[in-house]
């Protein structure tokens, strides 16, 4: 059985007027290359029509697929869903509000298969954005790419494309869409690039995405700098801190005792004040005491250091094209 060249997967929520041009553009192109191909919608809890328009785009071309979410978990949840699914040697992710174009997907699959990039991301180089968005974004950008030290101009473009084993092998949770590839570079896929795709201005509907997306992106960035690096080693960030915390802690209380056994046996000068009377007393003990629970914390995140956000299930409650696994 030949394998399945292309999956596209387009996470959606309430765009039920898109649906229909949008499978139809993508079946257009994809028959003009001759790909074999499935797309894999998933329908994050919308609230609209968009399922309905899923189930009948499924109808009439069996390759059209789609997942439906009892409510709305996010674009991470429905991109981790949608590489789960995937069965495509090369999988391709787009919005479903039409402006990413479908057309930019010959292109992106040469660079996978021919080039051998493990992913490639799109960049809306003339964006059809506000001001109140572009600017936002290209800070973001920027120091993703100086924190990352990779070289993209735009991160959170949703159209890109990968192979097949980057999907399989990277768990996406949260918010961290907007950074998969820092995600994939730190499991190990560093050929990644960038192309120049069209930016489409928005046809139906409203954005779904607000200012507050900025902060918690820069959140997102700081977890996941921290979690992709000491996820597997934990202890060594906890056991540093705690190490040199306790360390400071051990040294203040060494100074006391030794200023206090000065006075009395060396200098023979009255003390002036116990030790537990002077405030760096305290500061030495909270180090020694900060330093002992960094060390728990690091030991019991060692334990947990196995638990992995790939096994994070999301409720599933209607599929359309996709045989349930424990059934085959």
């Amino acid at each position: 059985m030949t394998q399945t060249q292309i999956s596209v997967v387009v996470p959606a929520f309430n765009e039920e007027e898109s649906i229909p041009e949008l499978c139809s553009w993508i079946s257009r192109v994809m028959q003009t290359h001759g790909f074999s191909y499935e797309v894999i919608f998933i329908d994050d809890g919308s609230t609209d029509n968009t399922w309905l328009q899923i189930e009948k785009e499924n109808k009439s071309n069996p390759a059209i697929k789609g997942i439906k979410f009892n409510r709305n978990f996010g674009k991470s949840a429905a991109l981790h869903t949608g590489f789960k699914q995937a069965i495509g040697k090369v999988v391709i992710t787009m919005d479903a509000d039409l402006q990413d174009s479908p057309d930019e997907i010959p292109d992106l699959f040469k660079m996978i298969t021919e080039q051998k990039f493990h992913l490639v991301s799109g960049w809306k180089k003339k964006r059809n954005d506000p001001l109140s968005k572009t600017v936002p974004s290209k800070f973001f950008n920027w120091v993703t790419s100086k924190i990352s030290g990779i070289k993209l101009h735009d991160f959170n473009c949703g159209l890109k494309a990968y192979d097949q084993i980057v999907v399989k092998n990277i768990a996406v949770y949260g918010e961290m869409h907007r950074y998969i590839p820092v995600i994939a570079k730190w499991a190990g896929f560093t050929r990644i690039t960038e192309k120049v795709v069209e930016h489409r201005a928005r046809k139906y509907g409203y954005t779904k995405f607000g200012l507050e997306r900025f902060v918690n992106g820069f959140l997102d960035l700081l977890s996941i700098t921290f979690v992709s690096k000491f996820r597997q080693k934990p202890m060594h960030f906890f056991g540093t801190w705690g190490t040199l915390s306790f360390l400071l802690g051990f040294v203040l209380t060494a100074i006391l005792f030794y200023n206090k056994f000065y006075d009395l046996y060396i200098s023979n000068t009255p003390i002036k004040r116990d030790i537990t009377e002077q405030p760096i007393f305290y500061l030495a003990l909270v180090a020694v005491v900060i330093g002992v629970q960094l060390f728990v914390t690091g030991f019991m995140a060692e334990m947990m250091a196995t638990q992995t956000a790939g096994k994070r299930e999301y409720l599933v409650i209607d599929k359309v094209g996709i045989e349930n696994k424990h059934e085959q």
